[in-house]
């Protein structure tokens, strides 16, 4: 799937302008850039330069130019910076799909898509942002960075997900939230994608994991993308199939309505279990059906951001 390709075909940007101005812009407390100039990444303007001042930015091609001493004056950087986290296990490859596109996402190209299109507007706004992939390792690190070239090469990383095919089979949540927590020093936003299935820990130490992100007073959204015809409803024919645990290989055959009101009934308790949670923890929750128009699914969630701040 190229994911700059699909993006356009979504129609998330065609108001990306009035979404920047008016939505992004709530995200987090000084997320404009500050009405003060400084010297970080992003060039400003030229200035008339004062004696006493210091000389390191003196812009000397210009004064070889016009024989004149000018400053170059940049841009302060933003105040947010945003973390997105993505568990790339084997579970969020389900269902299988040989080739991804917008209007056919499995889990895992639901969220790479997701965390493109987020990127594009915070790109829009200057904004900070970095990567961390997990599944049985903690595969990818990319801190906070706003340049241009720390967006292309983030874009290569969430491409080189999408086409995976041999995904890694094991999840370890709870041990690598632990550690991406640990190395996101400064106050963030920090975006999580995980479909919250793993088989390391029980279920509260994974939301003691979840906790930890709140770390240093984070602002922490928890994007949790489910095929919710099968792993909610567990919508099956109802004939002999076998079912098979794509982390773990364990495998149960049997007929889906013998099992379906029971499965439906311990799921849901599961997924309440983490709502009741991300609520206390002041974490949002974003419960994704990746069934879903994807334009609608996101549009719907910036717009309830920033309705809630």
């Amino acid at each position: 799937m190229n994911l700059q390709s699909e993006l356009n075909k979504s129609t998330l940007f065609s108001n990306l302008e009035l979404l920047a101005n008016q939505v992004v812009e709530g995200f987090i407390s000084g997320i404009h850039r500050s009405p003060f100039h400084g010297f970080s990444a992003e060039f400003a303007e030229h200035k008339i330069y004062n004696n006493g001042e210091s000389t390191k930015h003196i812009d000397w091609k210009l004064f070889a130019k016009t024989d004149k001493l000018y400053t170059k004056r940049y841009e302060e950087e933003t105040n947010l910076r945003c973390h997105m986290i993505l568990d790339n296990s084997a579970s969020m490859y389900y269902p299988k799909i040989d080739n991804l596109s917008i209007d056919s996402l499995n889990k895992i190209g639901f969220s790479v898509l997701a965390i493109a299109a987020l990127m594009n507007v915070l790109k829009r706004q200057r904004d900070a942002v970095g990567l961390s992939i997990y599944a049985d390792a903690y595969n990818y690190y990319a801190p906070e960075k706003g340049s241009e070239r720390h967006f292309q090469m983030l874009l290569a990383q969430l491409n080189e997900v999408s086409l995976a095919k041999n995904p890694p089979k094991e999840t370890k949540t709870y041990t690598y939230l632990h550690q991406i927590a640990e190395n996101i020093k400064r106050r963030s936003l920090i975006f999580l994608f995980t479909d919250m299935f793993q088989t390391e820990k029980n279920d509260e130490e994974l939301f003691e994991a979840l906790r930890h992100l709140k770390y240093n007073k984070h602002d922490v959204v928890l994007f949790h993308p489910m095929d919710k015809q099968r792993e909610l409803f567990f919508d099956f024919e109802n004939t002999p199939k076998r079912f098979v645990d794509v982390e773990t290989g364990e495998h149960l055959d049997l007929y889906a309505d013998n099992i379906k009101e029971a499965y439906n009934e311990r799921i849901t308790t599961y997924l309440s279990d983490i709502k009741m949670k991300c609520a206390q923890y002041k974490i949002k929750y974003v419960d994704i059906d990746i069934q879903r128009d994807f334009s609608t699914v996101l549009n719907t969630f910036l717009v309830e951001r920033n309705k809630f701040l």
